[in-house]
């Protein structure tokens, strides 16, 4: 009598696998909402006043956007090396990949101070017109939901400390990568949208 396999295959499981807990995945859709309807907003706002918005918007730096994208890019990429290291047991890689993904974090905000100081410098404040309003709104609730991540990367690097015989919550950890992928998401959409379109 032939047994009855009722498992998939782990390569089958992997690849329906979806990352982390279902109300974290409820939590960033909802922040992707909001940052959506700001998103609209924007461009709403631009719509209405093109020619102060492109005005003032080459009075940013792009390249130290560029830059600050590249930075987040890279330190994505760490998070994901960081990940398969925690499900191939290589614990001791997987926290210098986190604490070098924590460091570019830490160079984004360098990055972002540098810049907010270079435009107050000039006298663009949030109160200076429309599209100054939605640059400091915009860039710094990302900023603030960046510092929230760096947080969680902390918290995967303490994870990955523990002794090797002590089991590692899956799902968590994958919940603390996708919190960093979706911030870099939101940044992508934010620099082009900010610093470029026109």
């Amino acid at each position: 009598m032939l047994a009855v396999i009722d498992k998939e295959p782990t390569a089958v499981r992997r690849r329906n696998h979806i990352p982390g807990e279902a109300g974290l995945w409820l939590l960033l859709f909802g922040d992707m909402t909001v940052f959506a309807v700001l998103f609209g907003l924007y461009l709403h706002a631009r719509s209405q006043d093109p020619e102060l918005f492109a005005s003032s918007q080459s009075e940013l730096n792009a390249n130290l956007g560029a830059l600050n994208t590249l930075v987040l890019l890279t330190s994505s990429l760490l998070v994901v090396w960081a990940s398969t290291c925690m499900r191939t047991q290589q614990r001791r890689r997987g926290v210098l990949l986190l604490v070098g993904s924590m460091a570019l974090g830490g160079v984004f905000i360098v990055i972002k101070v540098f810049e907010y100081h270079d435009q107050i410098a000039s006298g663009n404040v949030p109160s200076t017109n429309m599209f100054f309003t939605y640059y400091f709104a915009l860039t710094g609730l990302h900023l603030a939901h960046l510092v929230l991540g760096l947080l969680a990367l902390g918290g995967l690097a303490y994870l990955l400390r523990r002794p090797d015989d002590e089991e590692i919550p899956e799902a968590f950890f994958e919940g603390g990568a996708c919190l960093w992928h979706t911030i870099d998401l939101l940044w992508i959409v934010i620099f082009p949208l900010i610093f470029l379109v026109r």
